[in-house]
């Protein structure tokens, strides 16, 4: 108790504030990458291939890019796009709000921004889930995929609970592949991402 009062004094105290996060902070909000949130929405790629969870899934060399989007999609829409469980990156904020602070993360689930933190003080060195980027870039250019994921959810089967979020279908199931249509070949995956980086087309 005596230390968290220290750290309290030294927070008004400063001036200014450099925050340093990783995985730690996201799972803390409930971001967690194994457990009955992993089982939820990888109970196929489970059974099939023994995968223990998002992390080392993001790893795996799915030998089909149908199969490996439908794995990136999933991974990208739960840890981007849901709502985090927790307020913890809500809180912090309140904490630095007022003060010239800048944060340094390795997280790629953009939940600094979404907490209200400027995008100008963030440096996110491993990239962001909601962005994609082309597989040979002439440019820096990034794009924005929310469209693209929720596309890729919907094909497979997986639909809107009563908070406009995706969950497995009660009946049925869902597919391991993501169809892509009129002929063109689907998106080639690179052979091992790193599970933070923004994925390329």
């Amino acid at each position: 108790m005596e230390r968290i009062q220290q750290l309290q004094q030294a927070l008004q105290d400063s001036a200014a504030v450099i925050i340093g996060a990783g995985s730690g902070l996201s799972t803390a909000a409930g971001l967690t990458y194994s457990g009955e949130r992993f089982c939820r929405y990888f109970s196929d790629f489970i059974r099939k291939y023994g995968i223990r969870d998002m992390y080392s899934g993001g790893f795996f060399p799915f030998a089909d890019a149908r199969e490996y989007w439908a794995w990136w999609s999933r991974a990208i829409y739960i840890n981007r796009y849901v709502q985090a469980p927790t307020d913890v990156y809500r809180r912090l904020y309140d904490l630095v709000q007022d003060k010239d602070y800048f944060v340094l993360t390795t997280n790629v689930d953009h939940q600094f921004q979404k907490a209200g933190f400027d995008k100008q003080r963030l440096f996110y060195t491993q990239g962001d889930y909601g962005l994609f980027q082309a597989r040979h870039p002439v440019t820096a250019r990034t794009y924005d995929n929310e469209a693209v994921i929720v596309a890729m959810m919907e094909a497979q089967g997986f639909v809107y609970d009563s908070h406009h979020c995706f969950v497995p279908p009660e009946k049925g199931t869902v597919s391991m592949q993501v169809p892509f249509s009129g002929g063109a070949p689907a998106p080639q995956p690179r052979r091992r991402p790193g599970p933070g980086a923004q994925l390329a087309l």
